[in-house]
């Protein structure tokens, strides 16, 4: 692609690149929401409700993307030294402490590991994170609060996270993960 010796600027011209070619937009949940009733099982039609209501995750994950594009403060990893100052290491304001961009939901069952500092290692850690209760801190979203969901309702929910995932974009390890994702679904 460069006729000239690496750099920065082309490992990041390279990487644009090639992340313009993931394309998405074959999961189980496009083909439901495309009218596809089959697409998913129940756990993860109950699972997108749970997103939709009383998780009220899509006041960050929205739109085609599942990413609001926003900064937020989860209060993941808030309280460990050294801190993390997020957001306001830029713009250097105090009430951007603590906040991160919210990620795509898109293939998210693939991306582990999760939260900015890749604290937790898999999506039941996460659900988990947000059902206790995040870590509580001045600067938290307002849209971030306890969740308080059963077991049923996390195990829903991470069924429902797998169904993100586009099968034409899985390849060798990933492809496993899947496999057993959808023989644990009902």
């Amino acid at each position: 692609m460069f006729a000239e010796e690496p750099t920065p600027q082309n490992a990041a011209k390279a990487l644009a690149t090639f992340v313009r070619t993931l394309l998405s937009g074959n999961s189980a949940f496009d083909r439901f929401e495309h009218g596809d009733q089959t697409a998913r099982v129940d756990a993860a039609k109950r699972g997108l409700q749970i997103l939709r209501g009383k998780g009220n995750c899509i006041a960050c994950h929205s739109g085609p993307l599942l990413c609001d594009e926003a900064f937020h403060n989860t209060g993941a990893s808030w309280g460990k030294e050294p801190p993390d100052l997020g957001r306001c290491e830029v713009t250097k304001r105090e009430q951007d402490r603590g906040k991160f961009k919210t990620p795509s939901l898109r293939n998210v069952a693939l991306t582990a590991p999760y939260m900015h500092d890749g604290s937790m290692t898999s999506l039941e850690e996460v659900v988990d994170f947000y059902s206790k209760g995040m870590n509580p801190n001045p600067f938290v979203d307002r849209e971030i609060h306890r969740l308080d969901l059963t077991a049923s309702e996390k195990s829903d929910l991470v069924s429902f996270l797998h169904c993100l995932s586009d099968e034409t974009l899985v390849k060798g390890r990933h492809s496993e993960s899947l496999d057993r994702s959808s023989s644990t679904s009902e």
